[in-house]
């Protein structure tokens, strides 16, 4: 995984999580981490989870830090997306776009992971290839979604309506915007279904809050079948 995976174009395309103008908003608090992160903090924080540097630990026995060189990296070219912006706490108005709206959130217990497998190798596939490991398009690479090479389980993606706000308005690449909040929804309780790397580090969120539901990998609500993949809706 890296970056771009996810922050299409660099962090410049329109509903694909774009990074313009929002190096000014941090510190910023985190719900997840139940702490304010800088802004390193949060590349530090993305690291780990959506690019499993956590997962490298036992490795190289390091974990990224607000002073690596790719954080350092990664905050002056997000510092650079931003210069001749406002800065201060009002978001750009393309951000947080990338979310299903509440009254079409269909219940975990009501998603078939079936359904969207089925949904998925129609319309994911092509690009992601059915074993999900991504197909290559000449130096190009769509992104591992499951598996040892994907993100780890206590990243945003391993939430189920997170990941479908971003398949609902960024997917498929070549045509973002043509599945339904339904579809998005069977399509990420999928791909969530199945198994990725462990974050080592997950008691440590949600502190005083709960579990939100659609943490499918978390102690709440979800199990864990004897594979390691996520229970969504039963198993039908």
């Amino acid at each position: 995984m890296s970056c771009n995976n996810c922050h299409l174009n660099g962090g410049q395309r329109e509903k694909s999580l774009p990074l313009v103008a929002i190096a000014g908003l941090f510190p910023e608090y985190n719900k997840r981490s139940g702490r304010q992160l800088d802004l390193p903090g949060r590349i530090v924080e993305c690291f780990l989870r959506s690019e499993n540097a956590a997962g490298r630990l036992a490795q190289n026995g390091e974990l990224p830090t607000a002073t690596s060189r790719e954080v350092l990296a990664v905050s002056a070219y997000l510092t650079w997306l931003s210069r001749n912006t406002r800065n201060g706490k009002q978001p750009p108005p393309w951000r947080g776009k990338n979310v299903i709206p509440a009254a079409s959130l269909v219940p975990l217990a009501n998603l078939d992971r079936m359904r969207g497998e089925a949904m998925f190798v129609d319309r994911c596939a092509p690009c992601h290839g059915r074993d999900g490991q991504g197909m290559w398009f000449g130096d190009k690479k769509a992104g591992p979604l499951w598996g040892p090479a994907s993100w780890n389980d206590g990243a945003g993606a391993a939430r189920v309506y997170t990941l479908a706000g971003y398949i609902r308005y960024a997917m498929p690449y070549f045509g973002p915007g043509n599945l339904t909040d339904e579809e998005a929804q069977q399509i990420a309780a999928f791909i969530d279904s199945k198994p990725r790397p462990a974050y080592p580090f997950k008691g440590q969120d949600y502190r005083g809050m709960k579990v939100p539901v659609d943490a499918v990998y978390y102690t709440r609500p979800a199990t864990a079948s004897a594979n390691g993949e996520a229970v969504i809706g039963g198993d039908r």
